[in-house]
């Protein structure tokens, strides 16, 4: 009795995890509308903004373009009384950073990303290849656009492959890098009990790595800024045409594309070959060393394949995200004038970083890859 109880519960998840693909493979998007902040559930069952909680991911979106990190932001939603996607008061770090990693915001869908690894205890993973994923484009409305969200995915890499621990403390924080050391700047207080008290932002490393670089005070990283930005601005005709020359060059995507569809032909035909392994092993009786070895080889080959394939969509995307940035950068100063003073608009707009190499020689880079010493 055991042995059909087990059998039927096999074959119901069976039939329940094919119904479920062939709704992923349909493109039909399914979501816990109970805790997926931003969307309620359409007439037709598919996602429709909330305006009202549309606007808590807006923010938290600004929030991390502005430097924010995921702590900080998560502190300030709480501070504000702002409800999660379960409707709770607390914020977590890990609830901010998974909103600012689904691609549902720009409104596309990534399906399978889970899957039952035991149809008994009903255990789940992260698909990792074993299944079939796949991507649908402007499946919904998108709460946040295309260009921010890949800004912000650009942003999260960079943070995390950033020398040191990022720094959200303040809007220079983690966007001032030492010219001797290549350490970032943080910001320090002197004077913390008395009238004298003032911010200044000096190489982490310092004393570790003996750098002879200054600091600097507030007023010292905005007075370059606004140099730097009007040098840039008086040659923005020059600047531009150069821009759209190094877009051209640097955001093609034509040839990566062509070896990603390779690469995912290949990675069809060595599943293929897997599945009908495994199922002329079940059906015919062969020796099981051969076996074991011809499986690990093909799936020894699949994952490398998989791990190529992994880069090149990445390469992909880093190339899009990078020429989404330099359209907003071109149409940011081709609509700039000369300022008189510090913007911080601006400022998270087009700088990437400044180099501090000594109190008369401090050089910004513009997230075109710009240079300039102001």
């Amino acid at each position: 009795m055991s042995s059909l109880a087990q059998e039927e519960n096999r074959r119901i998840s069976e039939n329940v995890t094919w119904g479920h693909r062939k709704r992923f493979a349909d493109g039909k998007v399914c979501v816990p509308f109970g805790h997926f902040l931003g969307y309620d559930r359409g007439p037709d069952g598919n996602l429709v903004v909330n305006r009202e909680q549309a606007k808590t991911v807006k923010l938290i979106y600004r929030l991390f373009l502005d430097g924010y990190t995921f702590h900080s932001i998560a502190r300030e939603l709480t501070s504000r009384g702002l409800e999660t996607p379960a409707r709770k008061k607390r914020w977590y770090p890990g609830t901010v950073e998974s909103i600012l990693t689904n691609e549902k915001y720009k409104g596309d869908a990534l399906l399978q990303k889970r899957f039952t690894v035991n149809f008994l205890t009903k255990e789940t993973k992260a698909n990792e290849g074993e299944v079939p994923q796949y991507y649908v484009e402007n499946n919904h409305e998108a709460i946040i656009s295309p260009q921010v969200f890949d800004w912000v995915q650009e942003e999260i890499k960079r943070r995390r492959e950033g020398r040191g621990r990022y720094s959200g403390v303040s809007i220079f924080s983690s966007k001032i890098k030492c010219g001797q050391c290549g350490g970032w700047y943080g910001a320090k207080v002197w004077h913390s009990t008395d009238k004298y008290r003032r911010t200044i932002y000096r190489c982490n490393d310092k004393f570790k790595s003996h750098c002879k670089t200054p600091h600097l005070t507030e007023d010292d990283i905005k007075e370059a800024f606004v140099r730097a930005v009007n040098q840039l601005i008086e040659n923005k005709a020059d600047v531009l045409d150069s821009i759209t020359l190094l877009k051209e060059r640097l955001t093609d995507t034509e040839d990566l594309e062509e070896e990603r569809d390779r690469i995912s032909t290949d990675l069809n035909l060595l599943a293929d070959k897997i599945q009908q392994l495994i199922a002329e092993n079940a059906r015919v009786a062969q020796n099981q060393d051969d076996y074991d070895r011809n499986y690990n080889e093909l799936v020894s080959r699949y994952e490398a394949a998989k791990t190529q394939y992994d880069k090149t969509c990445e390469a992909i995307q880093y190339r899009k995200a990078r020429s989404r940035q330099m359209d907003s950068f071109i149409k940011e100063l081709r609509n700039q004038d000369l300022i008189k003073e510090f913007d911080a608009r601006l400022w998270g707009s087009l700088v990437d970083f400044i180099t501090v190499y000594s109190k008369d020689d401090i050089r910004v880079t513009f997230k075109d890859g710009t240079e300039i010493r102001a």
